[in-house]
């Protein structure tokens, strides 16, 4: 590493961790909610505080995870606080005591309100539970995530052509619709879910060498590289027919940059190194294929779809974040000087227009007209602590090892 990039890495290291424990984190943790517990399930982008709104298991999950792993890296002790408060009413409120795994959403007051098992969410929640453990050494979150991990296993696992289905009843039964939101299509099997099974088990595997556990990473990421990656473009396909027939046109550039560290991440966590070696051409493909999104202003634009013709050039938070961590994955691990420029373009874009540096927290995303979209949430079913936070400690951590800090 030659100095100039010591000294990008450093300030980079520097800003993000004002601007996690100057502005993202104090935002969150002021949704606690003192009358019923947890915390509140909604703030619009104009800041208006919805207390009644219905509250979420992948908002919940993702703030619990926040909390431990913002604990576990920084140390305050409000942190672990608000982890555990988020841990508590994830117990009491989400966890269905009959048939196991978590609810998809209750009321405001706490009551079951949508009970299918939504598999990206039992996923959420083991890396909230694994995280917890790994910040707190309480045994407790760490049963709670083996527990989910087998009912993810027992009811959501295809024996036959392999990967998870996507939802479920509440009794774990076949459901006719299985989105995980309007937009997406009803195919029985995503990117997006696998993506985020294989992201909480690495994290689990982290602190539970199980070989079961182990032999399911190793699966998912022969699914990444044999069905989801697409081999004529780099890109992830993203929804798929019960035996992996394609059956999506569009491209993700966020999910694509998303998934080469972490694909990269739990083929690290594995320690095979031939299995890195196959994997390790994949994740820079993806990477370079997230780049055909990549703007002159270091953003990232969200969509495009070549069958239809069609491109969503919208900035949304998250893209920007996970390309942040994305391209400087591989400047650390390859050594990618151009790289490790994309991810210090890509935080300057979000310190000059995603951050809200008036409001608090980002806005959801930057239209495509330069315009900050303040219709939809700050805090939310899907607006969340867990991208931007994320990047912030991934940041913090990385550049850590590499500058020996």
């Amino acid at each position: 590493m030659n100095p100039k990039q010591r000294e990008t890495l450093g300030r980079m290291a520097e800003e993000v961790r004002r601007e996690l424990t100057g502005n993202i984190l104090p935002f969150w943790l002021k949704t606690a909610d003192p009358d019923r517990g947890g915390f509140y399930g909604q703030i619009t982008g104009c800041g208006e505080l919805r207390p009644d709104a219905p509250r979420a298991s992948v908002l919940n999950m993702r703030l619990l995870w926040t909390f431990a792993a913002a604990y576990r890296v920084l140390g305050d002790p409000a942190l672990r606080e608000a982890a555990q408060r988020a841990k508590q009413y994830i117990e009491r409120h989400f966890m269905d005591p009959q048939y196991g795994g978590v609810y998809w959403s209750v009321d405001a007051r706490g009551e079951a309100l949508d009970t299918k098992k939504q598999i990206y969410s039992q996923g959420f929640a083991i890396y909230g539970m694994s995280e917890y453990y790994r910040a707190t050494g309480d045994t407790s979150a760490l049963e709670c995530a083996k527990a989910l991990f087998e009912s993810v296993e027992e009811h959501a696992y295809d024996g036959v052509a392999g990967g998870y289905w996507e939802a479920l009843g509440r009794d774990w039964s076949e459901i006719g619709d299985v989105r995980l939101s309007d937009k997406d299509a009803n195919e029985r099997k995503s990117m997006n879910t696998h993506l985020h099974i294989l992201e909480p088990y690495t994290n689990l595997y982290r602190v539970w060498k199980e070989p079961r556990l182990a032999a399911r990473i190793r699966e998912l990421i022969e699914i990444f590289c044999t069905r989801i990656v697409d081999p004529h473009t780099g890109h992830f396909n993203l929804f798929f027919g019960d035996d992996w027939e394609v059956r999506s046109s569009a491209f993700s550039y966020g999910h694509d940059i998303e998934g080469s560290w972490l694909l990269h991440e739990a083929a690290l966590e594995l320690g095979d190194e031939a299995l890195l070696r196959r994997v390790e051409p994949v994740v820079r493909r993806l990477a370079e294929a997230a780049a055909e999104g990549l703007q002159e202003d270091g953003s990232i634009i969200c969509e495009h779809d070549p069958k239809r013709g069609t491109t969503d050039r919208d900035r949304h938070w998250w893209p920007q974040a996970e390309s942040v961590i994305g391209y400087l994955n591989l400047f650390q691990h390859f050594g990618d000087d151009e790289a490790l420029q994309r991810s210090e373009a890509a935080w300057r874009y979000i310190d000059d227009k995603i951050i809200d540096h008036q409001g608090g927290e980002w806005f959801w995303s930057i239209r495509a007209d330069g315009t900050p979209n303040r219709d939809d949430d700050k805090a939310g079913p899907w607006k969340c602590s867990y991208h931007n936070s994320r990047m912030c400690l991934e940041v913090i951590e990385r550049t850590e090892k590499m500058c020996g800090l």
